[in-house]
């Protein structure tokens, strides 16, 4: 009896370091991934997800992990498949609406971006990404819109400056 007592509180402890090193393991994992990910590294990155999800295959982090190694590896229609799909299933998380919405703005779906960078802030507002995100699809939205209203009206002099101000805006920074 005295024996059965003791070993109980050692199968508990050894069961709470278990649980404790199982989200170690899976941080790691999640870091491994991202790293590969960052570091160019994609279809390693992805492999190593698809092999994590095989065994917690809902789990939002990796499979948002995953759709973020499917963008830089230049698969967007993966990546739009997994972020939607996230979308789904998570609809409170507004981190798969930024991402969704980048991938649109690249292919310069503006309005599909700005629903969901929208969707985004909606879910968080204070999300400071999306806003700043959001902000760069209404200024693209906005060189639009002056340069159709420029070539209806010709040559007005502040519609000029508004796009030729908007254009430089919109130039890629060298870094």
């Amino acid at each position: 009896m005295s024996l059965v007592l003791r070993t109980r509180p050692l199968l508990r402890l050894l069961a709470l370091s278990g649980l404790l090193l199982t989200g170690t393991v899976h941080a790691d994992v999640y870091g491994d991934v991202s790293s590969l990910a960052k570091s160019g590294k994609t279809a390693e990155a992805i492999a190593k997800a698809d092999q994590y999800l095989g065994s917690n295959p809902r789990d939002p982090q990796m499979r948002f992990l995953k759709g973020v190694a499917q963008s830089q590896a230049g698969d967007l229609t993966a990546a739009t498949a997994t972020f939607e799909a996230l979308i789904e299933e998570y609809p409170e998380l507004p981190e798969p609406y930024n991402n969704l919405a980048v991938i649109y703005a690249s292919q310069s779906q503006l309005d599909k971006a700005r629903n969901a960078l929208e969707m985004a802030v909606r879910n968080n507002p204070n999300y400071a990404v999306a806003h700043e995100n959001l902000g760069d699809i209404y200024a693209r939205l906005a060189h639009d819109a002056y340069q159709r209203s420029l070539q209806l009206h010709g040559n007005n002099r502040a519609l000029q400056l508004k796009l030729s101000t908007l254009t430089e805006m919109l130039q890629p920074r060298a870094r």
